[in-house]
């Protein structure tokens, strides 16, 4: 009797301590992920938006990832450094968010296979395992943009800083021509390329030559268009802008833009890798995905442009408007695109040739 009290007290000691230990199996560390970012969080521009979408993912997946990220990190070497920091940390997925944060990026990965890297922008080889890459049309909704550019301007002329002539600019500046000329036949831009994603003092520099050569209209893909869309407002020159609705910084010139949202497909991408059905790819998301748009029209846009522009972008994400179509020539008369044809992503990915309307050298990426 005393023996079978024993055996039921040890079995019930068991069975108390089974929930216990379950749940200690089964409760698991936090993802943790770091993001690396070429300026400020807090730009109002590129970086603003992809910290915005780091915010967004903490709050979304609370309990399930941890987040660390880190600013000011030039498109050099020191990529490598700032990765190794983080791996040190325990991060397990890092965002490079810098286009040309690619080599450095690589080079780190492949000494630690157990991490995963995410490259926003550009492509890697197939043979890459642990690393993939994320983007999105940025150049449709600049089409639309394009529109309003066209329906708004009294000079014909509009202005465009580029920071760098990478393919990704290139074929954002040809869309927003394309666009313009749709509703504007007579419209010429002017781009202006700084090699820098920023510096504060060419920028005003070049928007106001812009304005003084007699463009009306302004718009800029840089780390952040707060400078030029600033230095439009107090010139009374409408104004296009990047990455973020900047509306409220320039009452008087803001016509409209284009905005990120990465959070959600920051969050597509950690539950993939938490539910180990990641998988290393160059994927790139059109506009109906909701990952990139077409800002809200400053209330100076009279209400048929906006209307115009929101119905371009409509067709554009269900597909029935196909922006780099043949027949298509370039701005010295080359045939680029076959009548019937329509450019591939990998296609727009290397472009390097601009439209006739685009004035201004397009310099060489070094």
């Amino acid at each position: 009797m005393q023996r079978m009290i024993v055996v039921l007290t040890v079995a019930l000691l068991i069975w108390s301590f089974c929930p216990v230990i379950a749940n200690s199996e089964n409760k698991k560390e936090p993802l943790k992920i770091g993001f690396i970012l070429v300026g400020r969080g807090n730009d109002m521009g590129w970086n603003y938006a992809h910290n915005q979408g780091r915010l967004f993912l903490e709050k979304a997946m609370a309990g399930k990832v941890t987040t660390t990220v880190i600013e000011n990190v030039p498109e050099s070497a020191e990529v490598e450094r700032v990765i190794e920091k983080l791996i040190a940390q325990g991060n397990k997925l890092i965002f490079t968010t810098s286009y040309g944060y690619l080599e450095p990026a690589l080079r780190a990965a492949g000494r630690h296979s157990d991490v995963i890297v995410m490259q926003c922008q550009r492509s890697v080889p197939p043979s890459v395992k642990n690393v993939g890459t994320y983007d999105v049309r940025q150049f449709e909704p600049n089409y639309a943009a394009g529109i309003v550019a066209g329906k708004m301007t009294k000079t014909n002329k509009l202005g465009f800083i580029g920071g760098h002539p990478v393919p990704l600019l290139i074929s954002s500046l040809n869309s927003y021509i394309i666009g313009a000329r749709s509703v504007n036949p007579k419209v010429v831009v002017k781009a202006v390329w700084l090699n820098t994603w920023e510096d504060a003092v060419l920028e005003v520099e070049a928007t106001k030559g812009l304005i003084d050569s007699g463009a009306d209209v302004v718009s800029s893909i840089l780390d952040s268009s707060l400078t030029t869309v600033k230095t439009c407002n107090a010139s009374h020159v409408f104004s296009i802008g990047q990455s973020a609705d900047l509306s409220k910084a320039a009452p008087k010139s803001w016509i409209t833009g284009e905005y990120f949202n990465w959070g959600p497909l920051y969050v597509r991408m950690s539950q993939s890798v938490i539910d180990h059905t990641w998988k290393a790819a160059n994927t790139i998301y059109d506009t109906k995905y909701g990952y990139v748009g077409l800002c809200p029209c400053g209330k100076i846009v009279p209400l048929s442009v906006r209307k115009e522009a929101e119905l371009e972008m409509k067709n554009i994400a269900e597909g029935k408007l196909k922006i780099f179509k043949g027949p298509m020539k370039d701005r010295d008369g080359n045939l680029r695109i076959k009548d019937g044809e329509v450019l591939t992503d990998a296609d727009i990915g290397a472009m390097n040739w601009v439209v006739s309307g685009v004035e201004g050298a397009v310099p060489k990426q070094k």
